[in-house]
């Protein structure tokens, strides 16, 4: 899911008045990943501690 534009705008309201182009690009970008985790989440499409672990082990 997209970040909506009043989101966006908090985002950005947030930030100190003298945040460059790339503080504010970097903020929407890991707002969005964050987003898109609680998405992945709430779906099911996560993978376990322990499957992780040995996905790990395996390697």
């Amino acid at each position: 899911m997209q970040l909506t534009k009043q989101e966006v705008l908090e985002a950005i309201g947030r930030l100190p008045d003298d945040a460059d182009f790339d503080a504010i690009m970097y903020r929407l970008y890991v707002l969005d990943k964050i987003r898109n985790g609680q998405e992945a989440a709430e779906q099911g499409r996560t993978v376990s501690h322990e499957d992780l672990k040995r996905e790990i082990e395996s390697w």
